[in-house]
């Protein structure tokens, strides 16, 4: 069979039999790459030898009835990943550039407990006097397993590998590596998909972790094609503004363990720290007897988390009025103050609203609803919120307040930080009444509200 070119989009990876200027896919300009696909021969599948399959109810002697997970060190990664890291797993790692990736894996398995576990790290971007410089800032990256190289070749790195039989490869960037037989430049949809499936092939034949770290694009997606996630296990995101010292870990994808865990972090000098306690961290330096700021507690996974929100209301001195939103939805922003116009009868058509959740946290779940609507009722009555006061529950279009998940989660959170009145949705009564045995009713309050009237009317709110 004669070998044919191909043009692959570096956005979409879209695939196109002759290059064109614009991307049939994404509709991106000048994107199209040159690829020689492999020569494949279509009766070679006839010779070939046929795979074996076995009955979903047979455990082989090669199966372990117990995964094997590597303690990282590092609790808040451990909990994104599921318990830590699975053996044999291909892990992806992205985020902006200087959000602290390469930081965070130079300090794991270092304070972890068991068996030592020999790490190679593979630098396509720094030196190894750079990366040793970087390590001695580090206050727990002293990890004397941990072997560095440097380089850009994979086909070097995976015969690194064979040689030295790591049991954790750690490849810094996916977008650096490159394979000679291929023409394509560095960072290229060819280089980067081909790169992946030979470190995957390592990956679940000799039973090696492996962690990538991936670059993102102007759009805040991981750059190169979109098999390069489909391809992984896990897909681990680092968020954060680099105005702040808080990172947020956040697990898009995951094979082995629940997809919606997230970790939490500070940027110290000596390095990433963890945060183990996030709803004392959101509230810190929240100000007092200021009107427009409600408390809700949010689920990141099975983690319950306060977060501070914040609204404020002023008039418009446009002709017309400005609605901004910093960490949670705008759209769902635009429906609360249309339900609150409608159901209500307070005015926000004429005035600028401005919503903004504390601490670079991002809500978006519809439990949030009732404390978005009661800092913007603070803060067009200018009059401040008691500080013991937490609310959630779901806003409808009729203006009623519906129920919400995770309630027992939810209230014994309020309990541990000290909450004494908290405002839950009338539905979730029957589950209030169960009576979780870890939590203490005696030590706060719990209001049913049926409707964002009677929440705004309760006498114990201003």
């Amino acid at each position: 069979m004669k070998q044919r070119t191909c043009y692959i989009c570096r956005e979409c990876g879209h695939e196109h039999l002759k290059w064109n200027g614009q991307c049939t896919g994404c509709g991106e300009w000048n994107t199209l790459e040159e690829y020689f696909p492999a020569n494949i021969l279509i009766s070679s599948a006839k010779s070939g030898g046929a795979l074996k399959a076995t009955p979903l109810s047979e455990k082989p002697s090669s199966i372990l009835d117990k995964e094997i997970r590597y303690d990282t060190g590092i609790g808040e990664l451990n909990r994104v990943l599921g318990g830590g890291l699975v053996k044999g797993s291909i892990v992806l790692l992205s985020g902006d550039p200087g959000i602290g990736k390469s930081t965070l894996l130079l300090q794991i398995f270092a304070e972890s407990g068991g068996i030592p576990k020999k790490i190679l790290y593979i630098s396509g971007e720094e030196s190894e006097r750079q990366i040793r410089l970087r390590a001695g800032r580090l206050s727990n990256a002293a990890n004397k397993n941990l072997l560095l190289a440097t380089g850009t070749d994979c086909e070097s790195a995976i015969r690194t590998a064979h040689s030295i039989k790591p049991d954790i490869i750690i490849i810094d960037s996916i977008q650096t590596m490159s394979i000679s037989s291929v023409s394509s430049a560095c960072g290229s949809v060819t280089q980067v998909r081909e790169c992946t499936n030979m470190l995957m092939k390592l990956a679940k034949q000799e039973e090696i972790s492996i962690f990538l770290v991936g670059h993102v694009n102007k759009d805040g997606g991981v750059a190169g094609p979109k098999v390069l996630e489909h391809i992984v296990d896990t897909v681990l995101t680092f968020e954060g503004d680099r105005h702040f010292s808080y990172r947020i870990l956040r697990a898009a994808k995951n094979r082995f363990g629940s997809a919606n865990e997230i970790g939490v972090f500070e940027m110290t000098a000596g390095g990433l720290k963890e945060v183990l306690n996030p709803s004392a961290l959101m509230l810190s330096g929240r100000p007092k007897g200021v009107s427009g700021i409600s408390v809700h507690c949010a689920m990141e996974g099975s983690r319950p988390i306060l977060a501070e929100v914040q609204a404020l209301v002023s008039k418009t001195v446009f002709g017309q009025p400005r609605r901004v939103s910093n960490g949670f939805d705008y759209n769902r922003l635009c429906l609360i103050l249309a339900v609150l116009e409608k159901r209500t009868g307070f005015l926000f058509s004429s005035l600028d609203i401005y919503v903004n959740i504390i601490g670079g946290l991002k809500i978006d779940e519809p439990a949030a609803d009732a404390a978005i609507a009661l800092a913007l009722f603070s803060g067009l009555c200018d009059k401040p919120i008691p500080d013991d006061i937490a609310v959630f529950g779901e806003i409808g279009l009729g203006g009623e307040i519906r129920s919400i998940g995770n309630i027992n989660e939810r209230l014994k959170e309020c309990e541990r930080m000290g909450f004494k009145k908290i405002f839950i949705p009338k539905q979730n009564l029957s589950v209030k009444v169960k009576k979780a045995p870890s939590i203490n009713y005696g030590n706060f309050d719990v209001i049913e509200v049926r409707s964002l009237s009677e929440l705004f009317s309760h006498q114990s709110l201003f």
